[in-house]
């Protein structure tokens, strides 16, 4: 009997395990010595020893039955989860002061209201000071139970202030959930559309985040409603591309953890992503210098001694890390280094990470080796990875990568003097433009370039790659083309075709001019 793993979460989550958290399970599960041979340790031991789950193997090595094996998978997994609580609860705030709410319960539900409410007054004084508004909220409730059934004569007026707070928290929450949802709700639309396309689609969405932006104070305004605040700004400027407010609105989400610096350590996540956004900004504007400043701090911050992540946070560090990395060699032009310095432990610590990234993010980097492996003139590679983002159409994946992803792989083909069958590519990939609602006017031009290179003799060539440049050139600061060039950079590789240079050698070429100036 043949079984997907990926449908035993119990399996899932024992694979997941480092050496230090099996370890740290069996010393909790086997606590008592009744507990040294039970079933469910034993189960644990032969799950972790197969390498896909198969449950006849199972059932050969564990000591249950197949009517008990269900249940006893269901107890494993508690267990496992109970032990992994205890093991990071003295890393995680959110985990301690949980702890002490539900320590505060037990010694109310034991009559013991006087301490039940000084343990509930120390955890207050925590959760406040890392904004944790819901879970102040909870404490607050249950103080208001302590406080309605019992008289403790703790405070005067106490009721009155305890109603008051617990106002405020839920007005608080309100607004931070307004502000969170334009954020989900604006990367949803840029996963699904990527950048607006044109005055109209500008004026959309535009409308849209307008009607959806709550009233606020801005001086009245918490952590965390300023970072969903920003991180709803940063959308919203990024899908419009205005990308000098976009980094604004990044800097400031940036500024938020130098504010609030014991905010890096219960919001981590969030710490990465604002600098991350604040570099993707950079990139957009091709600002060279700031971005290796900036990148520069988010590699120390990185290495911090006291820096803390978990897996969550570990995995959003490799995918920003990696992603900017290439970034910087596109800023310089350095293909060959960056596929060499970058892209060998960014493919080993992606196959090390397989299942745990999601597909779009996957896709994103499998986009910019290609790229790199282009600007490098390897184009047999570039189609490889090219290939990747083709082929997981449907997937949640950003259209226009996808669009820009059939034009490099058109051009790539062309160049490695695959054209048996480009014609063939040539329609398909139209089709696909088509259905997406995405042909821009840079990938008009550039498809009807393509279709027209085999009626272009050898001797014309040089002509026509000069009129094709020349005819995109005035796209380059336009406000909704531009962005295709930082896609794909086709001036430079049409200038490499006119002078017979490569690619590589244009682009940094470009780039030590500029830093000149």
């Amino acid at each position: 009997m043949k079984s997907n793993k990926e449908k035993d979460s119990a399996f899932i989550l024992i694979k997941s395990l480092t050496p230090s958290e099996k370890r740290g399970f069996k010393l909790y599960a086997k606590r008592f010595g009744a507990n040294e041979n039970a079933k469910f340790i034993q189960l644990f031991e032969a799950m972790d020893r197969l390498d896909h789950y198969d449950e006849e193997k199972l059932l050969k090595k564990a000591p249950v039955s197949k009517k008990q094996l269900a249940n006893m998978k269901s107890h494993l997994y508690k267990q496992i989860l109970t032990s992994l609580r205890l093991i990071y609860a003295d890393q995680n705030v959110e985990l301690q002061l949980n702890e002490q709410i539900d320590f505060a319960r037990i010694l109310y539900n034991k009559g013991l209201y006087q301490q039940s409410l000084r343990l509930l007054d120390r955890a207050k004084q925590i959760a406040r000071k890392y904004f944790l508004d819901t879970l102040i909220l909870r404490i607050v409730e249950l103080e208001k139970v302590i406080e309605s059934q019992h008289i403790t004569r703790s405070m005067r007026d106490r009721a009155e202030i305890l109603a008051n707070e617990a106002k405020t928290l839920v007005n608080s929450a309100s607004l931070k959930n307004s502000f969170s949802n334009l954020s989900l709700q604006l990367y949803g639309l840029y996963l699904k559309v990527g950048h607006v396309k044109d005055e109209y689609d500008r004026k959309l969405v535009e409308a849209y985040y307008l009607k959806n932006m709550p009233d606020y104070e801005p001086e009245n305004l918490n952590f965390y409603e300023k970072l969903y605040l920003f991180q709803a700004q940063v959308w919203f400027y990024h899908i419009i591309q205005d990308f000098p407010l976009c980094f604004r609105a990044a800097q400031r989400w940036v500024d938020l953890y130098i504010e609030n610096p014991q905010m890096k350590k219960v919001a981590t996540g969030n710490y990465l992503k604002a600098y991350h956004y604040l570099l993707d900004a950079l990139f957009y504007m091709q600002q060279y210098d700031r971005f290796s400043s900036v990148f520069v701090q988010f590699k120390k911050s990185l290495e911090e001694d006291d820096f803390k992540m978990d897996e969550n946070c570990r995995i959003l560090a490799f995918l920003y890390y990696y992603s900017n990395s290439i970034n910087f060699h596109f800023l310089t032009g350095d293909f060959t280094e960056g596929l060499e310095k970058v892209v060998p432990s960014l493919l080993k610590e992606m196959k090390a990470l397989s299942g745990k990234l999601d597909v779009h993010h996957v896709m994103v980097l499998h986009y910019k080796i290609a790229c790199l492996y282009f600007g490098s003139g390897d184009n047999v590679n570039a189609i490889k990875h090219l290939d990747e983002v083709i082929s997981h159409v449907g997937d949640g994946l950003r259209e226009d990568l996808q669009c820009f992803a059939h034009i490099l792989k058109l051009i790539a083909s062309y160049e490695e003097g695959m054209d048996d069958n480009l014609e063939i590519q040539i329609k398909n990939v139209y089709k696909f433009l088509i259905k997406m609602q995405d042909l821009h006017l840079v990938q008009q031009e550039m498809m009807h370039f393509i279709r027209n290179l085999s009626r272009i003799y050898d001797y014309q060539l040089k002509s026509a790659f000069i009129e094709l440049r020349d005819r995109l050139q005035q796209y380059e600061q336009d406000p909704y083309e531009k962005r295709a060039f930082l896609y794909l950079d086709i001036i430079s590789w049409l200038e490499s075709k006119i002078q017979g240079r490569p690619v590589q050698e244009i682009i940094r070429e470009k780039f030590l001019k500029k830093m000149e100036k």
